[in-house]
C-alpha cells in the first residue's frame, strides 16, 4: 500500500513508527510513545503531538518540556526524544513550526464543522498553507456525511466511543486507537449512544495569515487607511 492508496488505517494506539507518508507533498511520519518505550527522532522538522496519559518529558535539541495529560504541543528541532507517558506525534518533515505547548483541550469544539461535529483549531498555521492542529467533538448520534481530505489525517481518540466507515468496511473507535487517512480516502465518523473527542493533524491549510494580509498589518492605521493598502510602506523583505 502506497501513500496515495485512498484507505484507512485503524489501529491501537503502539510506540514507534506507525505510518511513513515521506513520499507525500507534504512529507510526515506518524509516531506514537508510551511509558517504558521512549521514542527518539533525529530529523529535521516539527513534532505535533499529544499526551494522552501521564506525562511526558519532551527534550528537543538542548531544550527539555514538560508536557501533561490532555495537552498537546508543536515543537521544533532536529532532535526529539520522548518518554514518560502515552500519546501520539505527527512529525512534519523539513518544517519548522512555531514553539508550543497548550492545554488541557475542552470537551467541545468552538468551531461549527459538519453534521453536528465541532471543532477547535489548537495549532494555528503561522502562514496560510502550514500544518495545523484540531481537536474534533461528535455527540452521540452523529451520523457524518462521507466525505474525502485532499491530504493525509492522522489523530488519536481520547474519550467515548464511534465508528469510522471507510471503502473497507466499518471500525470501532475506542479511546487509544489511533485512525490514520490516506490522501482521498472516502470515510465517515459516527456514534451512537456515546459522544467522541479526538485530536488530528493536518499537515496543510488553506487557511490562516499571509504576507499580505494579516491582524497586525491590517490594523495599522495611516490617515484613516489601513497599511494592507499602502505599497510604499508595506515590508517587502524579512531581514534576519
Amino acid at each position: 500500500m502506497t501513500a496515495a492508496t485512498p484507505a484507512a488505517l485503524i489501529r491501537d494506539l503502539q510506540p514507534g513508527l506507525m505510518a511513513d507518508f515521506s513520499d507525500t507533498d507534504y512529507p510526515t511520519k506518524v509516531y506514537g510513545f508510551g511509558p517504558d518505550e521512549p521514542l527518539s527522532v533525529n530529523e529535521e522538522g516539527t513534532a505535533f503531538g499529544y499526551v494522552w496519559k501521564g506525562e511526558a518529558t519532551i527534550n528537543v535539541d538542548s531544550r527539555a518540556y514538560t508536557v501533561q495529560a490532555g495537552c498537546y504541543f508543536s515543537l521544533a528541532g532536529t532532535s526529539f526524544a520522548v518518554s514518560g507517558a502515552t500519546g501520539f506525534i505527527a512529525f512534519r518533515l523539513g518544517y519548522r513550526g512555531l514553539n508550543s505547548v497548550g492545554g488541557p483541550t475542552d470537551n467541545v469544539g468552538r468551531l461549527r464543522y459538519i453534521d453536528g461535529c465541532s471543532d477547535t483549531l489548537l495549532i494555528a498555521p503561522p502562514l496560510r498553507g502550514d500544518p495545523c492542529f484540531n481537536l474534533l467533538h461528535f455527540p452521540a448520534g452523529i451520523d457524518q456525511t462521507r466525505h474525502t481530505h485532499p491530504t493525509i489525517r492522522a489523530g488519536l481518540i481520547h474519550d467515548g466511543r464511534g465508528f469510522c466507515h471507510t471503502a473497507l468496511g466499518t471500525e470501532d473507535l475506542l479511546p487509544g486507537k489511533m485512525f490514520i487517512l490516506f490522501p482521498d480516502a472516502i470515510h465517515a465518523f459516527a456514534t451512537e449512544d456515546s459522544d467522541m473527542t479526538l485530536t488530528v493533524f493536518h499537515p496543510d491549510t488553506d487557511f490562516g495569515p499571509t504576507h499580505e494580509e494579516h491582524p497586525m498589518l491590517n490594523r495599522t492605521i495611516v490617515d484613516g487607511v489601513s497599511a494592507k493598502h499602502i505599497d510604499a510602506i508595506r515590508t517587502n523583505e524579512i531581514r534576519k
